[in-house]
């Protein structure tokens, strides 16, 4: 046997060998990094042509790069939301709304903050980093829908409370800290199950790196 047709013997085999993990399994909980995005258009972030590769992250998206200048951050992120905003769930996220339709999955721990596990159909997720459906006023604290700010983000314009403040997505930024319940609430599946699958992660971002 060539050294190729090796390798997909111990493809096969492994894949074997996670089914029967799964099978077994009572409780499994998913978590779920931005590799699992990138077949639906969605770049990562450290892999190569990833996103830190053109952009240094605390210049981009930090809380004191924000706090000095939130034009940088739109010019930023106006083509990555694009991308969200155009990209459709593939079939990794559908596997996992279907384990949960099984009884096997109890819930998705992503660090993604593109809502594709929630399009899919996915009832349970805990969202580490936040999400792009919201944004809050850096300056009063004022929540608003994303909705009617997309027009000024798709022009890369600052967009603004009647307060005048700049409005900041519900994402985590570099320097702030993880929203509490999702990551308790995440906490406690990932004490509770007996299996967990690591699903385009390299887990070096805290606190997915705790699971190494």
């Amino acid at each position: 046997m060539g050294q190729m047709g090796q390798m997909e013997q111990m493809d096969q085999e492994r894949i074997a060998q996670a089914a029967a993990i799964l099978r077994d399994a009572r409780n499994v909980v998913a978590l779920t990094g931005a590799g699992i995005g990138r077949p639906s258009g969605i770049p990562d972030f450290r892999s190569e042509g990833g996103l830190w590769s053109q952009d240094d992250p605390m210049e981009a998206v930090s809380l004191r790069s924000f706090r000095l200048n939130p034009q940088r951050f739109y010019d930023w992120v106006q083509p990555l939301m694009e991308r969200m905003l155009a990209a459709k769930p593939n079939p990794a996220h559908h596997a996992l709304v279907a384990l949960e339709a099984m009884g096997k999955l109890r819930a998705v721990i992503t660090q993604n903050i593109d809502s594709l596990h929630q399009a899919a159909g996915s009832r349970v997720v805990y969202e580490l980093h936040g999400h792009v459906r919201r944004a809050t006023c850096f300056a009063c604290g004022h929540p608003s829908s994303m909705d009617p700010l997309l027009a000024q983000v798709r022009q890369r314009v600052v967009p603004r409370c009647h307060c005048g403040g700049p409005y900041k997505p519900d994402i985590v930024f570099f320097g702030e800290a993880l929203p509490e319940q999702p990551f308790l609430l995440a906490q406690r599946a990932l004490e509770a199950c007996d299996v967990v699958m690591i699903l385009g992660t390299s887990l070096v971002v805290n606190p997915a790196a705790g699971c190494r």
